[in-house]
């Protein structure tokens, strides 16, 4: 089998073999409806509450404020449907992942105001550019921790001081930032945080969101009294379960040296890159998490980058794995002033934990053929 890289973690991460283990049991011998009252179902219930306890330790709250959903859309989806109403008014951020975005684009629709914050040129936030924007009726303020296709990290900490002097409510989107760094959302100052299990080595489908105690939030999904009436359906207790162990790991990652390795990696690999002409980093200067690196190619169209480097066994993204398929360059890039041109020849690297020196390697390796190839033949045209 021809040697592959997949460095696209920011997209989604494989389970860990002890994330299998743990789930294996609930998908057969421990069926039961951690709803129900007797036998089978009390044992459910049990898994899920040992996985709340995980889930709280890494959100760094009480058990009783993780809410398990379907992950991270659902999660920013219910903080903004949640929370606004007809006159009340939202700051958000122009680089936010599209599941902020598309909700604060519905929730406009129904006469709640909308102001977008534009970064700086790093990719950076100004929390100045924050309490600018207050007015009297801002209900809430919904700002990323980590972007998703740049890896910047957001002063949310700072962030959160200005919107609670301001008395309104606070939403955090930390899904590419759970597991590469500490999460606190007592420190952050936040009502409400997502987390998605498939992006630190846990199952697809489940994940959570921090709501802190008296929050006023509007179910999303009715029905049942699952989740404190807050997200009624049978609980996804083999993903629910999968979810608790990958934040178990995630927690130990963070003080193992496995943070510390992968970004020795990333600067290393992203290094290699630069030496390759006409290469800069989107968001260079910036704080960024430790395995993602953004990079535009002058003389290259990033699709065609992507497909060339997938031939030779490299899996990169042109961005969010959400907006694959688009036709239009990275929203995030442009908002951060980058030109068309060069936010459509630029490629995100996110490289798995499990990442190896070989890995590496291999990249470079493949990538300055593979770009020359390409430039030589936009040369010929």
């Amino acid at each position: 089998m021809p040697y592959r890289v997949y460095c696209d973690a920011n997209a989604t991460t494989p389970l860990l073999p002890e994330v299998v283990e743990a789930m294996r049991p609930y998908w057969m011998e421990e069926f039961g409806n951690a709803a129900s009252i007797y036998g089978e179902g009390q044992q459910a219930r049990k898994a899920v509450d040992r996985a709340r306890e995980a889930v709280a330790e890494i959100f760094g709250c009480g058990e009783a404020e993780v809410i398990f959903n379907s992950g991270g859309t659902e999660g920013d989806n219910a903080a903004i449907f949640g929370l606004l109403r007809a006159g009340d008014h939202l700051i958000t951020t122009s680089i936010e992942h599209s599941a902020v975005l598309r909700a604060a684009e519905s929730v406009a629709n129904r006469g709640v105001e909308v102001t977008y914050v534009a970064p700086r040129q790093s990719g950076l936030i100004d929390p100045a550019e924050i309490r600018r924007a207050l007015r009297p009726q801002t209900r809430l303020v919904s700002v990323m921790l980590a972007n998703n296709e740049t890896g910047v990290i957001e002063p949310v900490e700072e962030i959160g001081r200005i919107v609670a002097e301001a008395g309104a409510f606070f939403h955090i989107d930390a899904v590419q930032g759970a597991g590469k760094i500490p999460l606190d959302v007592r420190r952050f100052g936040c009502h409400l945080c997502s987390i998605s299990a498939h992006k630190i080595y846990g199952p697809k489908g489940v994940g959570a969101l921090y709501v802190r105690r008296g929050t006023p939030l509007e179910p999303l999904i009715v029905g049942g009294n699952h989740e404190r009436r807050l997200r009624a359906g049978t609980q996804n207790t083999p993903g629910i379960v999968g979810l608790g162990k990958a934040a178990q790991l995630a927690i130990n990652a963070l003080g193992d040296g496995t943070i510390e390795r992968t970004r020795d990696l990333r600067d290393r690999l992203e290094a290699g890159i630069l030496q390759i002409a006409g290469t800069a980093v989107n968001g260079a200067g910036a704080p960024r998490v430790a395995n993602t690196t953004n990079i535009r190619f002058a003389q290259v169209e990033g699709e065609a980058l992507l497909i060339a480097l997938d031939l030779k066994g490299v899996a990169v993204s042109g961005g969010s794995a959400c907006s694959s398929g688009s036709t239009e360059p990275s929203h995030v890039l442009m908002a951060m002033g980058v030109d068309k041109k060069s936010a459509r020849a630029s490629l995100r690297f996110s490289l798995l934990e499990t990442a190896s020196e070989r890995d590496v390697d291999y990249i470079l390796r493949v990538l300055p053929e593979a770009v020359e190839h390409l430039r030589a033949l936009a040369g010929g045209d």
